[in-house]
């Protein structure tokens, strides 16, 4: 893959989206005004080319929400490639692109969070990276919801603990009532893969993409390695 031409300003649109009165989710709004959303650039969500560069972006944001795990925090990856792209392909590349990271996290010596499944069928499952449980949002041109549709794919890392916060504080299904009115309002309808919480797996509904019962992500949990130069890669 040769070198593409990163135009400027996707990050600020991207930004704008989340801002818009139309942007459902007010959870991620909060993260932006509070400057606690960090919006990083990448090449193409079909390549491999920035997987270490994300892998090392994501495991960073681990540790500083360890440091602080307060609501609203978010990690958004926005890609600069493809400007089209179906449904089916950006969840295959969606999964591919956590596949690596996963990879590469196992790599470095990290265990999953164990407050959390790592089996993909699991109703109990999230992604771990940097042995921290986030939930994963993917956004792309061709989404079928308004509020996953942005001018080019985004991968979005939210901490699973912030969620179990909200929840202990009484919060979250408030929250979770005004987002999906919010988004009933921009759809007309209702988002039919949402479920409650801990009644199937949130893997589900990571791409956006509206899957059958059958339905399995092209993905594996890798073992531990245990390599002795734990935690390296967040040095870069």
């Amino acid at each position: 893959m040769g070198e593409l031409n990163m135009e400027p300003g996707l990050g600020e649109r991207f930004a704008a989206f989340l801002e818009d009165s139309s942007f459902p989710c007010v959870g991620a709004k909060s993260a932006l005004a509070r400057a606690e959303m960090e919006i990083i650039e990448a090449r193409d969500v079909r390549s491999a080319w920035d997987d270490t560069t994300i892998f090392s972006a994501v495991t960073r944001f681990a540790k500083r929400y360890k440091a602080d795990p307060h609501p609203f925090q978010s990690l958004a990856v926005v890609f600069h490639q493809p400007d089209q792209m179906e449904e089916a392909a950006f969840e295959e590349a969606l999964w591919q692109r956590l596949q690596s990271l996963a990879d590469k996290d196992a790599f470095n010596g990290y265990l999953h969070d164990p407050r959390v499944s790592d089996d993909v069928a699991s109703p109990h499952f999230a992604m771990s990276f940097g042995e921290e449980a986030f939930f994963v949002v993917g956004l792309h041109p061709g989404a079928s919801r308004p509020a996953r549709r942005f001018e080019r794919p985004a991968i979005v890392f939210n901490p699973h603990g912030q969620f179990e916060t909200l929840r202990e504080q009484g919060r979250y299904e408030k929250l979770k009532s005004s987002i999906l009115k919010r988004d009933v309002a921009i759809a007309g309808s209702t988002n039919p893969m949402l479920a409650g919480h801990g009644e199937i797996s949130a893997a589900r509904q990571y791409s956006g993409r509206q899957v059958g019962p059958r339905w399995a992500p092209p993905f594996k949990s890798p073992p531990p390695l245990g390599c002795p130069f734990k935690g390296n890669a967040n040095d870069n």
